[in-house]
């Protein structure tokens, strides 16, 4: 999805063109499963960062095409909004100091945001729903200039016949409104995980992945606020799944239907044989380059998403990609969550008896989208048969198993104690990034912008979310 294409424009013959294709990378990916083709290096891991441009009044800032021209880096990238951006680093090996890596290669690429943001008159900020932004503001006009998304947005609407996109998500308030494009999707930011994984191996890590999204979205919530209402501790979830509803029974933003069986390969197979091409481009690559199958599957977005990339020398590698996480609120909040998970990724794969036979996929969900809710407050079924509270499980549970997986990943024994203790701070006090805001509107009232520019100010200290004060 992150490739410009040459026109948002296609016949009934663009489709049929490109469903041949991928049926016959399909077929080539079966045959590479069946072969063991795929690279064995594992855990490294990789994040991709999605931001907002904002102003000094706290609103966004439409000025990303500006933006990127002083940047001129090739690590930062647009959005759907022309006040987005996404950030990007290197991948790296989690062995030793490769979590800390991620995190200082992250704070540079920010810190050269900053400089530009500087000459603009801009803030970057990481937060998962900017508290300003407005339905009016989520329109074509601030859509980026860029045909992908303008297609995006047509394909979108043609499946819908013209149907309006109707938002209806019911929290501590009800928000309903309909909208007649895309870009309610651009109001949700994330921070995106991935991890390299070996293909005999790769079904445990992304059942592992799908069973944690209930604890990670919970001890990141970080998005309580949509339109002025106060919604889901989490509401990038439900906006997420409903800003690119088709229309059709099954959603392109979806928790999935049930856990891997026995490869990815059957993941990519649901791709193609339930949701329609949106993007049916006739790529001049080979096909070893598996580009229609990795194009369709970057329009179908999975919470826990199945990836194929190549090693430097060209052996095709599987990662699996965690989803659920929400931008912010600092670097060292954002490092620790992403250490949090894979450590536990690890411990859960690392488990003899695999906790996804003991744990049916209709419960993860279930916990997921009450986690998305309720936050810390939530209350889930979890592979040892018990109910617990979330902020109890963290504390009692997740916290050594983490601490256990860190270590067998090798990771240095400073950067564990360090991350996990920013975890473990959090969820002892409940202070997430979505406690801190509905806390500062009960305290000062709902004033967003007010909101909004003590969140930037505070976010800029780069002290973790549990030490902000309201």
């Amino acid at each position: 999805m992150g490739q410009e294409i040459a026109s948002s424009r296609f016949e009934q013959a663009d489709f049929e063109r490109f469903g041949k294709r991928l049926d016959h990378e399909l077929a080539l990916l079966a045959e590479w499963f069946g072969e063991g083709r795929f690279s064995t290096r594992r855990a490294v891991g990789g994040l991709e960062l999605e931001a907002w441009l904002v102003g000094p009044d706290g609103e966004p800032l439409p000025i990303n095409e500006t933006f990127l021209e002083r940047a001129a880096d090739p690590a930062i990238v647009p959005e759907l909004a022309k006040f987005n951006i996404e950030l990007n680093v290197d991948p790296q090996a989690l062995a030793g100091g490769g979590i800390r890596r991620l995190e200082e290669a992250l704070a540079q690429t920010c810190e050269r945001c900053a400089r530009v943001g500087d000459e603009l008159g801009a803030t970057v900020l990481a937060i998962g729903i900017l508290p300003t932004i407005t339905d009016e503001a989520l329109c074509p006009a601030n859509m980026s200039a860029m045909r992908r998304y303008a297609a995006l947005n047509e394909q979108v609407l043609r499946l819908r016949r013209g149907r309006p996109i109707s938002l209806d998500i019911v929290g501590r308030e009800h928000l309903r409104t309909d909208h007649m494009d895309v870009m309610l999707e651009a109001a949700a930011t994330s921070f995106q995980l991935h991890v390299q994984v070996p293909s005999n191996m790769a079904a445990r890590y992304l059942n592992a992945a799908t069973i944690l999204s209930a604890p990670m979205v919970a001890v990141a919530a970080n998005s309580p606020i949509l339109f002025g209402k106060i919604l889901w501790e989490e509401t990038r979830i439900p906006l997420f799944e409903q800003a690119v509803d088709v229309g059709s029974p099954e959603r392109r933003v979806t928790f999935g239907s049930g856990y891997v069986r026995a490869s990815l390969g059957e993941c990519f197979v649901e791709n193609s044989a339930n949701h329609p091409a949106i993007l049916p481009l006739a790529l001049d690559e080979p096909a070893e380059q598996l580009a229609h199958l990795r194009l369709h599957n970057g329009t179908v977005w999975r919470w826990n998403r199945p990836l194929i990339g190549f090693d430097p020398d060209g052996t095709p590698h599987l990662r699996v990609e965690h989803r659920v996480l929400p931008a912010g609120p600092t670097l060292i909040d954002m490092a620790a969550n992403m250490a949090f998970f894979f450590g536990l990724s690890e411990w859960l794969v690392m488990e003899p008896h695999a906790p996804e036979l003991r744990l049916p996929h209709a419960a993860a969900k279930q916990n997921f989208y009450a986690a998305a809710r309720l936050g810390l407050g939530a209350h889930v079924d979890w592979y040892d048969r018990e109910r617990w509270n979330v902020a109890r499980l963290v504390q009692r549970v997740l916290l050594e198993q983490a601490r256990k997986g860190l270590e067998v990943l090798r990771v240095d024994r400073g950067d564990i104690d360090r991350y996990l203790a920013v975890i473990e701070a959090r969820v002892a006090s409940g202070a997430t990034g979505a406690a801190w805001q509905r806390g500062f509107v009960n305290k000062h009232g709902r004033n967003l912008r007010t909101l909004t520019c003590a969140y930037r100010d505070l976010s800029a200290t780069g002290e973790p979310v549990h030490h902000w004060e309201i």
